[in-house]
């Protein structure tokens, strides 16, 4: 009756059972998951953020198939302010640019844009888990790429190269990376630009945390990337940490003559669904200029937590962070003993603390647990010093 794209395993894990029996049973769990800002003590400029909605041209009905003008042109703004110190970058074309509801509808528009049934896309290992089931929705076969930990992220290139096939049509980068906190470098950024000439291959980039750089400037955006055609994806969610808004783009550069062809074909795809709502779009301007309130608030967060896990990581020998450049999680190692599942739930069970395995994002090995650095940091604080009681015993 159903389709196989949707044959997935739907019963649910021993981790989330550990979770729902804790609840069951009326504990308070220290969350060192939470990945939604809007719970994290932020202060919002509420009354800006509600009036940007209240707009008398919602009510007319103009279809614009890539997005209002008025929020391309908002989107286009934002990264003049973003690359205003990073030299004679092209300036981005508010009409190569496709307004979405999320980047995953904005993944789905570039699998569907770029491949057929079962063709392949490379994607980074570990990485988000989010790509299974938008390939298996848009019937594209991923094929994973290693990034190798060796005093810092780095993309394994004769694994990439070796993955490369006749079915292969895009790399996906995650920049910076989640959960690993690995930008891509300059280096690596025209390897990856080469590789694609020579296979005429494009680029998807997801920018989500683009902004949260821990550590000095912020780092060059992929959307004024030229050697190769690039889709770069990014949204609200993370740079104004307005999730529930739904406003997100895909930005595409690359040779004029295939930035062209991409646009046109984008643009059919996006007028066939029309997801997008005249209310969140008239509002883009404003919600976009929210965003330097709410980074400000969030870095600030994630850089007392980071000092904090590293003041308690000092005082024990057991576990150790991973070298981190951005976003908002960090990777600690631990004693590889048991698997990563059965020691979160171990520590859940334990300490009535909540924290991510590794292999939820693909860690090809056990010994490492997932931390959010958004979590309130008195909440933080006591979640670690639990979790490193129960590690250090």
């Amino acid at each position: 009756m159903f389709s196989k794209r949707t044959e997935w395993r739907l019963a649910t894990n021993h981790f989330t059972e550990a979770q729902r029996e804790l609840l069951a049973r009326g504990r308070e769990v220290l969350d060192l998951t939470i990945s939604n800002p809007t719970r994290a003590g932020l202060v919002y400029n509420n009354q800006a953020i509600l009036n940007s909605l209240n707009h008398p041209e919602v009510l007319d009905y103009d279809p614009q198939p890539k997005g209002l003008p008025s929020a391309r042109c908002a989107v286009a703004a934002y990264y003049r302010w973003r690359e205003a110190n990073s030299g004679p970058d092209p300036e981005i074309d508010p009409e190569s640019i496709v307004l979405t509801t999320s980047t995953s509808e904005g993944y789905s528009f570039v699998f569907r844009l770029l491949c057929d049934f079962e063709d392949e896309i490379l994607v980074p290992k570990p990485s988000y888990p989010l790509f299974d089931f938008l390939a298996d929705l848009n019937d594209v076969k991923l094929v994973p790429y290693p990034l190798l930990y060796d005093h810092g992220w780095q993309i394994d290139f004769s694994s990439l190269a070796k993955a490369v096939t006749p079915r292969t049509r895009g790399i996906v980068l995650v920049h910076p990376n989640n959960p690993t906190g690995s930008f891509v470098s300059e280096a690596e950024r025209q390897q990856l630009n080469e590789l694609c000439r020579e296979h005429g291959l494009a680029l998807i980039v997801d920018e989500v945390f683009l902004d949260y750089a821990h550590e000095g400037s912020g780092r060059k955006t992929f959307a004024v990337n030229q050697d190769a055609l690039t889709f770069t994806l990014s949204g609200l969610s993370k740079i104004s940490g307005l999730p529930q808004m739904k406003v997100a783009w895909v930005v595409i550069s690359g040779p004029q003559a295939e930035v062209s062809a991409a646009v046109g074909r984008m643009e059919i795809i996006a007028d066939t669904y029309l997801s997008m709502n005249a209310p969140i779009q008239l509002a883009t301007p404003v919600l976009l200029a929210e965003r330097e309130n709410i980074q400000t608030q969030l870095l600030d967060q994630v850089r007392r937590n980071l000092a904090e896990l590293d003041r308690q990581l000092s005082r024990q020998k057991t576990c150790q962070r991973l070298q981190v450049e951005g976003g908002w999680y960090a990777v600690l190692r631990v004693p590889a003993v048991q698997s990563d599942e059965e020691l979160a739930i171990e520590i859940l069970r334990k300490t009535e603390v909540l924290v991510h395995p590794g292999h939820f994002y693909d860690f090809t090995s056990d010994g490492y647990l997932v931390l959010s650095l958004i979590t309130l940091l008195e909440d933080f604080r006591e979640a670690m010093e639990r979790v490193l009681g129960l590690l250090n015993q």
